[in-house]
């Protein structure tokens, strides 16, 4: 028997809770992903079909973690930055599919820039003011 559209949207979504700190999201995951895409981007891009899947898989996670970022904080600016790397990491995605190294260095531009303005706005004491 098949669920009706409407039975689906009135079962309740368990709450969503945070597994990692900050510190291990930004160490273990989203460092990693953007860091790939950057070293790609530098050394003239993927030379093969693994390190574009690595690429692929990089910009997908930098996607997705937005939306982690989002759930840890609702103030306009955080969500501001947070769906800025989705944006960036849907871009670098779509490159990676696209096997476009010019659009993948533009993307790796886009990433570098959404991860400084973020820690810009949210670790001062990375970039004190002035700098």
């Amino acid at each position: 028997m098949a669920v009706t559209p409407v039975l689906l949207a009135q079962t309740p979504s368990p709450g969503l809770q945070p597994v990692a700190t900050m510190k291990q999201l930004m160490l273990d995951v989203i460092y990693p992903a953007s860091n790939g895409i950057l070293v790609s981007a530098n050394r003239g891009g993927p030379a093969d079909d693994a390190e574009w899947a690595e690429v692929r898989r990089g910009a997908m996670t930098l996607a997705e973690s937005g939306n982690l970022l989002i759930m840890r904080n609702g103030a306009a600016a955080w969500i501001a930055d947070a769906r800025m790397l989705t944006e960036v990491g849907q871009a670098a995605y779509r490159a990676a599919e696209a096997r476009d190294t010019r659009a993948l260095r533009a993307a790796a531009d886009r990433v570098d820039a959404s991860c400084m303005t973020c820690h810009k706005h949210f670790r001062p004491t990375l970039f004190p003011p002035g700098r």
